[in-house]
């Protein structure tokens, strides 16, 4: 062929083939998506550098996609961490940063134009919707209160085409999130409990075994919908009490356990920057009280998070279970999966066992989210993410759009290693104050009479937070102080 026939018939074929493949790309079915949420799980995973816990499929997951090493929640507590999930708006007044958050502002409220979680977007873009388990802050989707009977009332009304959830010999969904092994729960045994267990059963004698096997049924149904579907699978543990089946402890010789690096109260702080571990002492019959004043004895802290990593191994086996189905019915290859912790929890750490704090401990959380596509494969994401991220990410992996606004920004670049935004920042909000996370500094500002108001942490220096060095450095404060007020989206008055 003379060389001047050769350029056009190779950009005809170059051509060509964009449009077949274009055709192609038009013509798939859109990806489905599992999302699982797992209650109270922080950065405890072989894939984040943990050197003694047991969690093999987590791993293996982020091996096979991506490990996000700084994804940080809005609120650390579980409703209203979830009602910014879904929602992808941080907390704009105090409602926002009680359990009771999407409660009050969307099960009462009225369809309109703007969907209600992001659940709701994928279902009015053709996603068949299943809820199984803790989505929302309801233990099973229903509006009813701890010792209530079950209600037929949805959390989310529009959000869900089904919403499953089975309590077993528990009864009710409440029951069942605070259930130990013998079908009692915390409520029941008027909080006369541990806070852990060490059942001598199978998996399914706890309820998130019995999650698990309702969502490996209800994938079988989903195979062959024609429509693409959006799963939620919700895990209570390492929510407490930390039950889970005695295999799962016998995974863990506890002399090898790490005690807490920063057990500690920081210097230079006020002590209404933390708690006296309201929640972990609720459970009546603990060895031993946890407070300000004074730690939990070495022994006891090693039960505690002993039992505290048996959780994880618990939910990391239902977490393989599930994958290994999606890869018998092949739908691994269409479905995009994501782990995701609705907040972290401090084992001691700063002296608190708990959530409820700005501090690094109860806002960082797992992240890992495995796609089926080839240009999402970065193994270990740097960037700072923020939970609100997660909602326009999902959507542009799905490549839906949006006309509405939320304050969530997408992060689906970082899979590609680009070149990261610049001032990468996260917000978090709690006790009276805001946070501000960057990629060297935690700068804290409490609306509050105590002093100190500010807090700032070095986190090259000092990543356990063990100093508040804002008296030493007042330079550093002045120019990140703009910044911090950016998030102050009116939960504090006007910035």
């Amino acid at each position: 062929m003379p060389t001047h026939f050769k350029k056009p018939f190779i950009l005809l074929a170059i051509l060509v083939f964009l449009g077949s493949n274009l055709q192609c790309k038009q013509a798939q079915k859109p990806p489905n998506v599992l999302f699982i949420a797992v209650d109270d799980l922080r950065t405890e995973l072989g894939a984040y550098g943990h050197p003694i816990v047991q969690s093999p499929n987590m791993d293996a997951l982020a091996s096979e996609g991506s490990v996000f090493t700084n994804h940080f929640v809005q609120v650390p507590t579980c409703g209203a961490s979830r009602y910014a999930l879904l929602t992808g708006m941080r907390p704009s007044k105090p409602l926002h940063l009680n359990n009771n958050a999407i409660e009050k502002e969307i099960s009462n409220a009225k369809e309109n134009n703007v969907p209600e979680t992001f659940i709701h977007h994928l279902k009015r873009n053709g996603y068949y919707t299943v809820g199984i388990g803790k989505i929302s802050h309801s233990a099973d989707g229903l509006v009813y209160d701890y010792e209530a009977p079950v209600s037929t009332k949805k959390e989310l009304p529009y959000s869900w085409d089904e919403l499953l959830f089975d309590a077993g010999k528990w009864g009710t969904g409440w029951n069942a999130f605070f259930g130990y092994a013998n079908g009692e729960n915390r409520q029941s045994l008027k909080k006369q409990v541990k806070p852990f267990e060490a059942g001598e059963v199978d998996d399914e004698g706890y309820p998130d075994g019995l999650t698990t096997k309702l969502a490996i049924s209800k994938l079988r149904e989903l195979k062959d919908k024609e429509q693409p579907f959006f799963m939620g699978v919700g895990f209570f543990k390492p929510h407490l009490p930390f039950n889970a089946p005695k295999k799962y402890w016998d995974l863990y010789d506890r002399e090898q356990i790490p005690l807490s690096p920063n057990p500690n109260i920081p210097g230079n702080i006020s002590l209404k920057s933390l708690h006296e571990s309201g929640e972990f002492n609720q459970y009546a019959l603990g060895e031993e009280k946890a407070s300000l004043s004074k730690s939990v004895s070495d022994e006891y802290s090693k039960k505690l998070r002993h039992a505290y990593l048996a959780s994880i191994s618990y939910i990391d086996a239902q977490i393989g279970m599930i994958w290994d189905e999606l890869k018998v019915l092949d739908l691994d290859k269409t479905t995009i999966i994501v782990i995701w912790g609705d907040h972290g929890w401090h084992l001691g750490d700063q002296r608190v066992w708990g959530k409820h704090t700005l501090f690094e401990n109860a806002l960082k959380s797992a992240l890992i989210i495995k796609s089926p596509f080839e240009e999402n494969q970065t193994k270990k994401v740097e960037s700072i993410v923020e939970t609100v991220d997660i909602y326009p990410t999902i959507m542009e992996l799905c490549n839906i759009d949006m006309k509405h606004q939320i304050d969530g920004e997408s992060f689906s670049d970082s899979f590609t290693g680009a070149t990261p935004k610049k001032d990468q920042v996260a917000y978090s909000y709690f006790r009276n104050g805001i946070s501000l996370r960057t990629a060297k500094y935690r700068l804290t500002k409490y609306y509050r009479q105590d002093e100190p108001t500010i807090e700032l942490y070095d986190h090259i220096t000092d990543p356990n937070e063990t100093e508040n060095i804002a008296q030493m450095n007042p330079d550093i404060i002045e120019s990140l102080m703009p910044l911090l007020e950016k998030g102050n989206t009116g939960l504090y008055g006007s910035n």
